[in-house]
C-alpha cells in the first residue's frame, strides 16, 4: 500500500509541474516575453528580409547564401527623406540573385501625393523588381496621439494612386495590426492592396487569416553580412512558392 500511495504522489507531483511549466509558458507567451514565430514561420518555403541605413554597410552576397530569396530596401521617408544607404544597397542588392524591392516610411504629417514623388524620383524605375511598398505605423508620439483616420487614409489613398499610376501596379500596404485595424480594415479600396503585416509575436493567420501576402515574423533576428548600428535584422516569409513571388514584380 505504502508503494502505491509513493507511486500515486510522484505521479502528482509530475502532472503538477507539468500543468505549472505548461501555465509559464504560456504566461510568458501572453506577456510576449517568448516567441514562438520561428515555428510558425517554417512552414513558408520563400524567406526574405528588410533592411535600411540601420544594417549600415551590408555584404549582400554574404547575406543571400542565408536562405534568403528576397529583400526590401527603404528608399525613403515622407516628402524628402531619402535613407542615406538606398542607392549603394540598390545597387549591391541588384548584383545578386535576390528578388528585391523598395519601400517608402509613411508620414502621417506630408501629403500623399508629395510623398509618392519622392519615392519616385529617388527609385526610378521597377521594372523586374517586387511592387513598391508604403510602411504604415506608429512612430515618436503618433503611439499615444494616433493621427484622425479620415486624415490618414486621404493621404495614403493619394500616394496609393500616385505610384500604381506610376508603375501600373498597386503597391503593398506594410503595417502592424494596431494600425491596421484602425485604418485600414474594413476600407474596401484598402482591400484590394496586398498587405505586408508585421506580427513578432504570433502568427497573422489569427486575426487577419488569410489575407497576408508578406509575415515580418522577427525584428530580432541575427545574420551574417551587415555591420552597422543595428544587430538584429527583420526576416519575413512570403505566403506562396517562388512562382507566385515573381508574379508580384513590376513588368
Amino acid at each position: 500500500m505504502k508503494s502505491i500511495n509513493k507511486f500515486i504522489t510522484k505521479k502528482r507531483i509530475i502532472v503538477l509541474f507539468f500543468i505549472l511549466l505548461i501555465i509559464e509558458l504560456g504566461t510568458a507567451i501572453g506577456l510576449k516575453k517568448v516567441k514562438i514565430n520561428t515555428l510558425f514561420a517554417d512552414n513558408y518555403p520563400v524567406q526574405g528580409i528588410d533592411v535600411s541605413h540601420y544594417q549600415g554597410n551590408i555584404d549582400w552576397k554574404v547575406l543571400q547564401k542565408q536562405n534568403i530569396d528576397f529583400a526590401y530596401i527603404k528608399a525613403t521617408e515622407g516628402s524628402s527623406h531619402v535613407d542615406e544607404k538606398f542607392k549603394e544597397n540598390w545597387g549591391n542588392a541588384s548584383q545578386t540573385s535576390l528578388k528585391i524591392g523598395a519601400y517608402h516610411f509613411f508620414s502621417f504629417d506630408s501629403e500623399g501625393e508629395t510623398q509618392a514623388e519622392n519615392f519616385i524620383r529617388t527609385v526610378g524605375s521597377l521594372e523586374g523588381k517586387l511592387i513598391p511598398v508604403i510602411d504604415v505605423e506608429y512612430y515618436g508620439d503618433k503611439f499615444r496621439n494616433p493621427p484622425e483616420k479620415e486624415k490618414v487614409v486621404k493621404e495614403l489613398k493619394h500616394m496609393c494612386t500616385c505610384l500604381e499610376q506610376e508603375y501600373g501596379v498597386k503597391p503593398m500596404l506594410y503595417t502592424t495590426n494596431k494600425v491596421y485595424h484602425k485604418y485600414l480594415e474594413g476600407e474596401f479600396d484598402f482591400d484590394e492592396y496586398p498587405l505586408w503585416i508585421r506580427d513578432v509575436y504570433f502568427t497573422p493567420n489569427i486575426t487577419i487569416k488569410d489575407q497576408w501576402t508578406l509575415w515580418q515574423y522577427s525584428d530580432t533576428s541575427v545574420l551574417e553580412g551587415y555591420k552597422g548600428g543595428e544587430k538584429y535584422i527583420d526576416v519575413n516569409v512570403f505566403r506562396g512558392d517562388f512562382e507566385n513571388l515573381s508574379e508580384l514584380s513590376v513588368e
